[in-house]
């Protein structure tokens, strides 16, 4: 006889009992790491998993209890663990707790964003939340649209994309400051070499992006930045919208990290000018808190959309689409596509506009205490004030070697996740702080390790 198969996610006495042990594992994996990152390196944490996986695909299963526990805690060991307040190296975010049981939730379900007998709910609630969401970036548009990606790069690939749709070969004109997915993204799409205009300041500046676009032959993409990675930056955007309408240039604003700062009442000011671009890229598992993936892309226009335009007879056939059945199809470049607008409708309902923007503001002031503590400290340079969440440090009168060794140590004893940004020739420890837990106190630890632990 048979043995019985595995239960179903779906099914919720199995799935309650396996939670369980999902939630002892983490648990036990993370006082085992016992801070921010595993020690002893990549070796040492390939060597650990190894062991904990043994056989990766045996003639026999252990069972589900038994795999669950073993390898969501060898995984919890090895974690990087982003809600660690000592874990600041990147725009990598400690989950809300509604978000993620949301997504299990989400996961359990498995709709398909491809047709509509597939994710009948799912895909009512996409258009609710990307409607809302597309209003908060274009305010006085017209019936603005968003569509739900993975992140950052796929929204400013679809962004090019879109405007190749409208214009032909497009030629993008970006700061060097701008991300580097959007270079990836018109050699991926076959566009023109992109021009890439120095910022020496770490922003994009009107006069040299007015130099860019005299005699640039169009027609042209225009990508700013609102939340450059290495340094949180924000590109002047009013003046640089008044540039592109000067020349005839369409411009998208890169705004993945910076955008959820819309949330917030006290530093949405930071974002003016964002309406007038064409399309904005907003990743809401940044400072928003979800799981990730969890990006958008906001059209001001949604006659742009027209053009991801796309039928398969058996998803979206036309006697379907005129009775009324929703086609998904052109709301993405994927097929399958799993709900991630469930998180963020959750978070949204949970917490609305001035819960997230208070969660915005607590990283922002952490932000602005740590350079407080940094300036303070003799032993330590910053690079300049914060204006969102990213602060930049080093080592007084360290040379760049010295520096880039520091992080690797800290790393490697697992006491301390920082990043590394390259800015006025220099290489500097980069904090981007996310957990809105975060205490000054540990603000003022990660500051006493970097001091202690540089070269004397």
């Amino acid at each position: 006889m048979r043995a019985a198969p595995p239960p179903l996610a779906s099914a919720p006495t199995p799935l309650s009992r396996l939670l369980g042990i999902a939630l002892d594992a983490l648990r036990e994996g993370a006082e085992v790491r016992g801070g921010p990152l595993p020690a002893g390196g990549p070796r040492a944490v390939a060597e650990r998993v190894r062991a904990a996986v043994g056989e990766a695909l045996p003639d026999t299963g252990t069972g589900a209890g038994e795999a669950l526990r073993t390898l969501v805690r060898v995984l919890a060991e090895g974690a990087a663990d982003p809600a660690h307040p000592l874990c600041a190296a990147h725009l990598h975010t400690p989950p809300l707790a509604l978000a993620a049981a949301a997504d299990l939730a989400a996961s359990a379900l498995n709709p398909s964003l491809d047709s509509w007998d597939q994710a009948p709910a799912a895909s009512a609630l996409e258009a609710e939340v990307t409607t809302a969401l597309a209003a908060e970036v274009f305010p006085a548009a017209d019936r603005p649209d968003a569509l739900v990606t993975t992140g950052g790069t796929e929204s400013n690939q679809l962004a090019l994309l879109l405007a190749r749709e409208r214009h032909g070969a497009v030629r993008l004109v970006a700061g060097a400051n701008a991300h580097h997915s959007l270079r990836r993204a018109a050699w991926l799409l076959g566009l023109p070499e992109p021009i890439t205009v120095p910022t020496p300041g770490g922003v994009l500046e009107p006069a040299a992006l007015t130099e860019a676009l005299t005699g640039c032959p169009g027609p042209v993409l225009v990508a700013a930045t609102a939340g450059t990675t290495d340094e949180g930056l924000i590109d002047p955007l009013p003046a640089l919208a008044d540039v592109c309408a000067a020349h005839g240039a369409d411009l998208h604003v890169d705004a993945a990290y910076g955008g959820p700062v819309l949330f917030s009442r006290t530093h949405r000011h930071l974002l003016a000018g964002l309406d007038r671009a064409r399309t904005v890229t907003v990743d809401l598992h940044k400072l928003g808190w979800q799981p990730a993936a969890a990006g958008l892309l906001a059209v001001r226009d949604p006659a742009d959309l027209t053009a991801l335009g796309h039928t398969a007879d058996y998803l979206n056939a036309g006697d379907d689409t005129d009775a009324g059945l929703p086609d998904l199809l052109g709301r993405s470049l994927r097929t399958t596509r799993r709900p991630d607008v469930l998180k963020a409708a959750v978070t949204l309902r949970a917490l609305g506009r001035a819960g997230l923007g208070d969660l915005v503001d607590r990283c922002v002031e952490q932000a602005q205490h740590l350079a407080d503590l940094v300036e303070k400290a003799p032993g330590l340079d910053l690079r300049a004030r914060p204006v969102l969440t990213t602060v930049l440090l080093r080592p007084a009168g360290a040379d760049d070697t010295a520096v880039a060794g520091l992080r690797r140590t800290l790393l490697t004893e697992g006491r301390a996740v920082l990043g590394r940004a390259t800015a006025d020739g220099r290489l500097w420890l980069k904090a981007t702080l996310l957990n809105p837990h975060t205490t000054p106190d540990d603000l003022a630890r990660l500051v006493a390790l970097v001091e202690g632990s540089t070269p004397r």
